[in-house]
């Protein structure tokens, strides 16, 4: 038994308490650290103003609603969104961009709406080395020959959705000939560019090509304009310019002649709710609709509708999954945002079983492999919805391409791939 009242016994247990009063608060302090680093700053950039605006704002709906069924907390820190108004212009962009990370010292961006304003950013986010999660912008060289390390897309590229909708023209719908017509931006020319490649790989023609501007007021001359000789005609518009376009599409008579087929934002459910029978019928193809039948998905339909009283579409379920993203690499690393590169390593290494929109796998380029959906505009329980008609499940931004054959390409742009069979 020892001895208790020897000098050296008490010397050993007088340690011993010393010891264990150090551990407790160093104990503490490594429970309370992430709390204690104070809130994570989320810069926002969204559009409130112009063509783009009701996008803009669906962005905001569905990052409010990921933050308010969280509390506003993600990861044990509490988030703190400091939202800036690019107006869909890239200088602008590139300003905001600047005031983020500058004036308010955000940890990470979640932005921006546009693909060419995505890629007016793209040095400045490298230079500044700031994470940036995608909800919307799909300018596919961010993630393949300009590969920024500090970009991770929560949606696909533009290509990337309606390369499936290009081979199911020409497997499925069996149509030989189609004319195009679309935004006169990167995003217009890159979903035109992916739907033209897999149509014409699968032995369609794209026999007409139209651009109009961005900002255009009238359809009609367009509308004039296009072949009505076509077995159908392919129509990539963004914000509310598909709304416009496929009512003159009808006023001008070429519904239930010619049909229509659109990529995933010329039928959005941001804009379909505001939409009449000029949308029935439209095929397109996308990486989310609200019709997409799984438990998550209910979920996030029902809530959505119970907060805005409106279906969620492509620009609030990217601002969604941007926060989902964002929550999800956030417990990977407990929170320590303020450690970049380990928050970037656990944002590219994402690998998603469930979720509302199906399985994600994050690819070493920062882009998501996941299920493309075909989807038609049906009338529903007094709703025009995008039923799922057929899905393509594990979709890569390269298609069926190995990335090394498919990068030998020059980028998707208004002239690639070459339209080569024109029709005057």
């Amino acid at each position: 038994m020892p001895d208790f009242a020897s000098p050296r016994s008490r010397r050993l247990i007088l340690a011993a308490l010393v010891s264990a009063a150090l551990a407790v608060p160093i104990l503490k302090a490594t429970r309370a650290s992430a709390a204690d680093k104070g809130p994570i700053r989320i810069g926002f950039l969204t559009v409130k103003t112009g063509a783009l605006a009701a996008g803009g704002r669906q962005m905001e709906e569905g990052l409010a609603l990921y933050l308010d069924q969280h509390q506003g907390q993600l990861a044990g820190r509490k988030i703190e969104v400091v939202t800036l108004d690019t107006a869909g212009q890239p200088a602008t962009t590139k300003t905001r961009t600047q005031e983020a990370v500058e004036r308010y010292q955000v940890h990470a961006i979640i932005g921006p709406l546009a693909a060419f304003e995505a890629l007016a950013i793209n040095d400045y986010v490298k230079q500044a080395k700031v994470p940036v999660i995608s909800p919307s912008a799909a300018a596919e060289d961010l993630t393949q020959r300009n590969l920024n390390p500090w970009f991770v897309r929560a949606v696909t590229t533009s290509a990337q959705m309606n390369h499936p909708l290009g081979e199911y023209a020409a497997k499925v719908l069996k149509y030989k000939r189609i004319a195009t017509i679309g935004d006169d931006f990167a995003f217009g020319h890159e979903t035109t560019a992916g739907f033209q490649r897999t149509f014409e790989e699968n032995g369609g023609k794209i026999v007409q090509k139209l651009w109009s501007p961005l900002n255009v007021a009238d359809y009609g001359s367009y509308v004039g304009d296009l072949k009505t000789d076509v077995d159908a005609v392919y129509a990539s518009f963004a914000g509310a310019n598909g709304l416009r376009f496929l009512r003159q599409y009808a006023e001008y008579g070429l519904k239930g002649k010619v049909p229509v087929l659109g990529n995933m934002t010329t039928v959005d459910e941001g804009i379909l709710k505001n939409m009449g029978d000029e949308a029935v019928g439209v095929v397109s193809s996308g990486w989310y609709s609200a019709a997409i039948d799984n438990p998550e998905n209910h979920k996030f339909v029902e809530a959505y509708r119970k907060k805005y009283d409106a279906d969620p579409g492509y620009y609030s379920a990217g601002a969604y999954t941007a926060a989902f993203f964002l929550d999800l690499a956030l417990q990977k690393i407990k929170g320590n945002i303020e450690d970049k590169d380990a928050f970037m390593k656990a944002l590219r290494s994402l690998d998603i079983k469930d979720s509302f929109r199906g399985p994600m796998h994050i690819d070493k380029y920062g882009n998501p492999d996941l299920t493309i959906y075909i989807r038609k505009v049906e009338r529903k329980n007094g709703r025009l919805v995008n039923a799922v008609v057929q899905t393509y499940p594990n979709v890569s931004q390269f298609w069926k391409m190995s990335p090394q054959d498919f990068l030998k390409s020059p980028v998707y742009s208004r002239s690639f791939p070459e339209a080569k069979n024109l029709e005057k």
